[in-house]
């Protein structure tokens, strides 16, 4: 990280350490550098700063203060505040003033670090695999000879579990005594890195509870927790006391979650999977991404790997959510995972089931061509096979079969797509509703059985929160900084228009049983299925930051902002799961997000007029689906 740094330079790092623990902490070779190039080494508890101003997290500001002051950049002070006042005009005077009190703060903390600095300590030696060599910023030290393996693009999954980042001094800390075994707390958590577990050791955690022979235990990773907590704002707790709250990291703690996390398997079927609790005991296929801390979108995500786990192949838009899911070399998939461009998603999943299926039916085509030639074992399981080709379980059983003995030649490369596979294509709503959308009609109107999950937060997200036909009326967005005039696409209308097509609106902090349901009658349905997921997104501006992502999934439903239903293509019938809404609290939504408060500190008139156009909208979709639940649509 310092290797350019020049002689007599200048090094702050953002630390809650104190100067006395940095010989422990810091590396040999970081202190030779410093020792040997005259290095004034500054810390500084930015993070401390950031929390105790009211900005928990955000350090841009507070670290820009400090270098343009150390650099003696004139008018530093004043600068930086007249930028604040810029980039935060639409975030409100209280988000201005905390981060104006934040940089007033910043010089006064910084602590210069002037012990000598020994370098006697043996470090940690890392392995020299290709993967720690790019995350410790040495790729470009790579010869090409370390990364011919991976000349195609193929990179190993699941490698994000390595990284232990320890971003988060304050983690959740769990309180048996109040904890209800419910699995809130693991199934809003967009990191996975609050599990269940069922131990057979009753030393630890608490009785569980209709199930004697375990007892129940709630783990936490804290080394890769992001501090948002969802967790803890959504845990119900008992008698009014919360199971979960804030300590600090513990070294100790991480290395007993670990254990868990990396060698330990929940028992099967200890309660049923598509509930929240039988769910959470399911050990997800993505986990530990570089999502934003609260991120909307990738609960759902987690979710979708721990209710289908391998039988997945995900094709992914590029968005947010392929940043956050192949950021080379760490990948928080440990299933089949590609990603594609911004807009041809939906055909590139749809290629890989139409490629999937061709080479499946070969291997039929073999298997009864070779069927009489072939031992009885051989056939048993070609047997098998042929009466359950989409069966995900009985497939795989066949292909470890298969493997063990002695088969056609032709079949042999071909053993890893005995398995039958879901295919599912995700990506944001800039993706669906705009660029691809082409695409989306295509895959929904071939009558294949493709799946397609939308992460819908109204906003393109990953490219710095333009509008997109899913912003509302209203909505303040880059290229629509009086807010948006028109309203937003309705997807799900348009879904439903298709020829066998099953559709879902799901908020999952509102109902989570709707929405485990409505992905298990996507997965069992024959044909294309879409569901959009509503997403709480940074680019939004909840008050309270994203630990309120949750409670704002709930706050949509409630006054009428987002519909939870169910469109099933075989009975023809529409199920509006959400209760009646109640849009006098409507304005306490719009009130309680910035793309639409910042409107009316803007040009107040024309936000009334224009936001109650925005509620308006609401009311009559409602009223449209209502109607349309209350009657069979083939009527």
């Amino acid at each position: 990280m310092i290797n350019d740094i020049k002689n007599n330079g200048i090094l702050v790092l953002n630390t809650i350490r104190n100067k006395d623990d940095m010989n422990d902490y810091l590396p040999t070779k970081v202190k030779d550098i410093i020792n040997e190039r005259n290095i004034k080494f500054y810390i500084i508890d930015a993070d401390k700063i950031a929390l105790d101003c009211g900005i928990k997290g955000k350090i841009s500001k507070i670290m820009e203060m400090i270098i343009m002051n150390l650099i003696e950049f004139p008018n530093a002070k004043e600068l930086i505040e007249h930028s604040i006042e810029k980039q935060f005009s639409a975030k409100g005077d209280d988000i201005i003033n905390a981060n104006k009190k934040a940089l007033a703060s910043a010089m006064d903390n910084l602590i210069l670090v002037d012990t000598k600095l020994n370098t006697d300590t043996a470090d940690y030696v890392e392995d020299g695999n290709v993967f720690d060599e790019i995350n410790a910023r040495r790729g470009d030290d790579l010869p090409v000879s370390k990364l011919v393996e991976f000349r195609d693009g193929t990179f190993p999954g699941g490698l994000s579990k390595n990284e232990k980042r320890k971003v988060s001094t304050s983690v959740p800390k769990w309180n048996p005594e109040n904890c209800i075994q419910c699995g809130q707390c693991a199934i809003v958590c967009p990191h996975a890195v609050i599990r269940p577990f069922a131990l057979t050791d009753k030393d630890k955690g608490i009785p569980m509870l209709g199930k004697p022979d375990y007892n129940y235990v709630i783990e936490v990773s804290e080394a890769d927790c992001t501090s948002c907590g969802l967790c803890i704002n959504t845990c119900p707790g008992k008698g009014g006391n919360k199971a979960l709250e804030f300590g600090m990291y513990s070294e100790e703690k991480q290395k007993e979650a670990q254990e868990l996390f990396e060698n330990y398997e929940n028992p099967e079927g200890l309660f049923p999977k598509y509930t929240i609790k039988g769910s959470q005991f399911c050990k997800p296929k993505f986990e530990f991404s570089g999502s934003c801390a609260g991120c909307g979108e990738t609960p759902y995500i987690k979710l979708l790997t721990q209710l289908f786990g391998d039988r997945l192949i995900i094709a992914n838009a590029t968005g947010c959510s392929s940043i956050y899911g192949g950021s080379a070399p760490s990948t928080p998939y440990s299933i089949p995972w590609a990603n594609s461009l911004f807009e041809d998603n939906a055909e590139f999943g749809y290629g890989m089931l139409l490629s999937y299926n061709k080479t499946r039916d070969r291997i039929q085509e073999i298997m009864e061509r070779e069927y009489n030639g072939v031992n009885l074992t051989v056939q048993n399981a070609f047997t098998k096979w042929l009466e359950n080709r989409e069966d995900f379980e009985a497939t795989l059983e066949v292909k470890e079969k298969l493997k063990k003995n002695e088969i056609p030649k032709e079949l042999v490369p071909l053993l890893d797509y005995v398995p039958a596979r879901s295919v599912w294509t995700l990506g944001g709503d800039g993706w669906a509703y705009d660029i691809g959308f082409g695409g989306i009609d295509h895959v929904l109107s071939s009558g294949e059985n493709i799946n397609i999950l939308v992460l819908d937060t109204e906003v393109y997200s990953n490219t710095g929160g333009q509008a997109s036909k899913s912003s509302r009326i209203g909505q303040v967005a880059q290229f629509a900084d009086s807010g948006k005039k028109t309203a937003k696409k309705d997807l799900f209308k348009i879904a439903m228009s298709y020829p066998n097509c099953y559709v879902a609106s799901v908020s999952l902090g509102s109902n989570f049983m709707q929405t485990i349901n409505a992905f298990k009658e996507a997965e069992e349905h024959t044909g294309p299925s879409i569901i959009i997921a509503y997403a709480p997104c940074i680019e939004q501006g909840i008050k309270g930051g994203m630990g309120n992502s949750s409670n704002e999934q709930k706050l949509v439903v409630d006054c009428g902002y987002v519909e939870l239903m169910r469109y099933n293509p075989v009975t023809d019938k529409l199920s509006l799961d959400s209760r009646e809404p109640d849009f006098d609290k409507y304005e306490s939504l719009l009130q309680n997000e910035v793309r639409y408060s910042s409107l009316a500190k803007k040009n107040p008139e024309a936000a009334k007029e224009i936001l109650e156009l925005n509620k308006q909208e609401a009311i009559k979709r409602y009223n449209y689906y209502k109607e349309l639940s209350e009657k069979n649509t083939s009527e």
